[in-house]
């Protein structure tokens, strides 16, 4: 690839006022041909990934791929104290107990992503935990309190009167100091990291070294994201929200990965492209050309085949073509439907609160939200009346969504 076929690639899915900012520093360390250390740090708290936790180390596997170093920083040290960022209070502190415990869980998840062989783990207790009160104090000259203070959770807590600790002060500057120890090139990180990462650029000078270059991430749009006023709206991907895709989640299935790819639109298949597909430039152009049904096909295949391989892809594919056959024809449904028995008081129970009775809906109002827009079908019938009568002994095929389904029977 040319150097500017891999600034294309590695600027994808990056907040555009950052590129803008990093790109012609981000070239000159490409050109210069020498292979470059990427840093991205990661305290550990055992999260449930989701593919918008994989941002960031989909962008690793980018530059691991370009013949980069990659270092999988993981912050136990730092863990201990909390990083602040998006608080409006002061973050409890880990023990180190869990700091380690929840850094073998880290590890476990993130080769589904990166390659193994091309990246190096390291502990920033390696060189934080030795500092003497004389560094840390050298350390924190090089900064000061009103450029701190312009970080938004800071400023605003500091408006408000809350409390702020040193010790939360710190942390922006012992990652900084991170990126000195390993002599970052370049360290990525979420938007939401923006400050910290910056910190690390503007201390490394005064160590004699190169600036890094800092690259965040843009936040993934949730499942239902949509088209609106010429721009993509929707809330980011959250497990709360239940518009996501799990990195353990089947690659089949009523919930698998594969499933939930195709059912999202056009317009957020192209967002998650650039965010998490690995196509080079060319290679998008050409999917970009073709059919927008085949397209997302490709990015459904690409993702279930990163973490469950391209047996149980294939395999989920077929079961999709099964399940939603071409236009015209009788859509299928899973061959395991679960059948629920309800008792009903009266002659009939309103069908919001059957979706509730038969676990298709966590509440009557998700459900009476579900039907009226449109979410609901009724043996094949879309239903639009949150309060239609299902009458007891009847027997109906309920579909809630794009995938969910029960056979109910009403008693």
């Amino acid at each position: 690839m040319t150097i500017d076929e891999k600034l294309t690639l590695l600027g994808r899915g990056v907040v555009p006022r950052v590129w803008e900012m990093m790109k012609d520093p981000l070239r000159k360390k490409l050109e210069s041909g020498r292979e470059l250390l990427i840093k991205v740090g990661f305290d550990p708290t055992a999260p449930d990934l989701h593919l918008g936790h994989t941002v960031v180390m989909h962008k690793m596997r980018q530059f691991q791929e370009l013949g980069h170093q990659v270092v999988f920083l993981i912050g136990d040290f730092t863990a201990m104290i909390g990083d602040p960022t998006g608080r409006s209070s002061t973050r409890p502190a880990l023990t180190r107990e869990q700091v380690l415990e929840n850094a073998e869980t880290y590890k476990k998840q993130v080769f589904k992503i990166l390659d193994a062989d091309k990246t190096a783990v390291r502990f920033n207790s390696e060189w934080l935990a030795p500092l003497t009160a004389e560094e840390l104090v050298q350390l924190t000259a090089h900064y000061t309190v009103a450029r701190l203070l312009e970080r938004n959770d800071f400023n605003s807590r500091y408006q408000k009167g809350q409390p702020i600790s040193v010790q939360e002060f710190l942390y922006p500057l012992l990652q900084a100091y991170d990126s000195v120890v390993l002599k970052a090139d370049v360290e990525l990180g979420g938007n939401d990291q923006l400050f910290n990462l910056m910190v690390g650029r503007d201390i490394m000078p005064k160590y004699a070294l190169e600036p890094q270059v800092v690259l965040t991430t843009e936040l993934l749009v949730g499942t239902e994201g949509r088209w609106e006023d010429e721009k993509l709206v929707g809330e980011k991907m959250s497990k709360s929200l239940g518009n996501y895709v799990g990195v353990d989640d089947p690659p089949g299935g009523e919930h698998g990965i594969f499933g939930k790819l195709m059912s999202i639109s056009d317009e957020v298949m192209w967002h998650y492209y650039d965010l998490l597909s690995s196509v080079t430039p060319a290679q998008l152009e050409a999917v970009k050309a073709g059919h927008p049904k085949e397209a997302k096909r490709t990015l459904a295949s690409e993702i279930t085949s990163r973490y469950h391989g391209n047996d149980a892809t294939e395999e989920a594919s077929a079961e999709f073509d099964r399940l939603h056959p071409a236009k015209g024809a009788n859509r299928g449904v899973p061959e395991d439907v679960e059948t629920v028995e309800i008792s009903v008081e009266g002659e009939a129970m309103p069908l919001f609160k059957v979706l509730h009775q038969v676990g298709l809906t966590k509440s009557g109002g998700e459900g009476r939200r579900l039907i009226k827009q449109g979410g609901v079908q009724v043996d094949g019938e879309r239903v639009t009346d949150e309060s239609r009568p299902l009458s007891r002994g009847s027997e109906h095929l309920l579909k809630a969504g794009k995938r969910r389904f029960r056979r109910v029977v009403l008693r």
